[in-house]
């Protein structure tokens, strides 16, 4: 069993980011050693409508932009849309919503070109900036008829908010009160309910999408909440499971939180990859991926690595080298595709691709600290 976190002082874990308490002698994910792909595109830029298919879109956190990357040769184009661009979503019509510092940008895919940029209701959001603890939108979701798509905001002061967005009109038309930095937004399958996984209040909020009811806050804290902020404990992504809207929540590589959110129930299943967790994808099929990050305690924890779990529970560990941060998966659910920007420091500039047959890994250069990312 883990040991437990140690508190620390408030303003150590502010300025620490996941960390600030320890399980051991290292207080962050160690970074690679590898080379750095260079995210330059070594090509002019493709004409418009001429992307291949496949082509991958991802967040770069650590500038102002999207980039289109071929999943064979690298990045392709790329298109301003605020600072700080953490996650995204991509509709059937090609329009990507991205959570940025300064709003929502509204990307059309096939023009390669920013729609709009809708503004945040919350206040209290601080000045434009970029890090890890920078104000505005965090995760975010599309509600699966696509009239509306939510944002998580992050309020640096405290709580946050999910943020209702029209797709139709591009105006916010709701806000609700959520936990603190939230990480991650996710979807009930009947679109009913937002969750919202705030990673520094260890919970997730069920937010009702139709107005009728308070939003509920659920504690996800299979560790406990001992050293608050400093805790490296805390619940990052989560993942809906498609044939029950159980939510799956990862932490550490040792446990795997099944959230009913209907109750507020949960369990907890073992897991394998023993390393600090952040990303999660599922397949249809009920697969999940979970994106590990590294060792808090290098004499103990094992290595970055993306884990493949199976319905039934059998666990796949591919090694990873170097802190990577979210997932993806490919339209066959043949590939998946894994962004090396990390919230923290140790992050690159590319992507490692994952063949899930054969667990073959190689990289790709991928955009400026790519967080977010979709398969167009």
């Amino acid at each position: 069993m883990r040991r437990a976190v140690l508190a620390v002082a408030a303003a150590v874990a502010l300025c620490a980011g996941c960390t600030g308490g320890t399980r051991g002698t290292e207080a962050r994910p160690a970074a690679s050693a590898s080379p750095t792909p260079t995210a330059s595109p070594t090509t002019s830029p493709v004409p418009s409508g001429a992307l291949p298919d496949g082509t991958l879109l991802v967040a770069d956190f650590g500038s102002d932009t999207v980039t289109f990357v071929d999943p064979e040769k690298g990045p392709l184009d790329s298109v301003r849309v605020g600072t700080a661009p953490y996650g995204l979503v991509v509709d059937r019509r090609g329009r990507a919503w991205v959570a940025t510092a300064e709003g929502v940008a509204v990307v059309d895919t096939r023009t390669r070109t920013r729609l709009g940029l809708v503004p945040y209701r919350t206040r209290n959001l601080g000045p434009v900036t970029d890090g890890e603890y920078r104000g505005g939108g965090m995760g975010i979701a599309l509600a699966p008829d696509e009239r509306h798509v939510y944002v998580g905001v992050n309020v640096p002061s405290g709580d946050g908010a999910v943020e209702t967005i029209d797709t139709a009109t591009r105006e916010v038309t709701d806000t609700a009160p959520v936990g603190r930095r939230p990480f991650d937004v996710d979807v009930s399958p009947d679109g009913r309910e937002v969750y919202a996984t705030g990673h520094d209040s260890f919970d997730v909020t069920a937010v009702p999408t139709d107005g009728d009811g308070a939003p509920r806050r659920i504690e996800v804290a299979p560790y406990g909440t001992e050293g608050g902020l400093g805790s490296w404990l805390k619940p990052h992504y989560a993942v809906v499971r498609p044939f029950d809207g159980r939510l799956l929540l990862p932490f550490e590589g040792e446990r795997l939180v099944v959230l009913d959110p209907a109750t507020g129930r949960s369990t907890i299943e073992d897991m394998t990859a023993n390393t600090h967790q952040h990303g999660a994808a599922v397949t249809p099929d009920g697969t999940l991926l979970v994106v590990g990050t590294g060792p808090i305690d290098p004499s103990s924890d094992d290595g970055p690595s993306l884990t493949v779990r199976a319905p039934d529970g059998e666990e796949t560990v591919v090694p990873l080298d170097g802190p990577h941060e979210d997932v993806t998966v490919s339209a066959d659910g043949r590939t998946a595709y894994v962004t090396g920007g990390f919230t923290r420091d140790g992050f690159w500039d590319g992507i490692t691709v994952v063949d899930l047959e054969t667990r073959e890994t190689r990289r790709l250069a991928a955009g400026f600290r790519p967080l977010g990312i979709a398969v167009l």
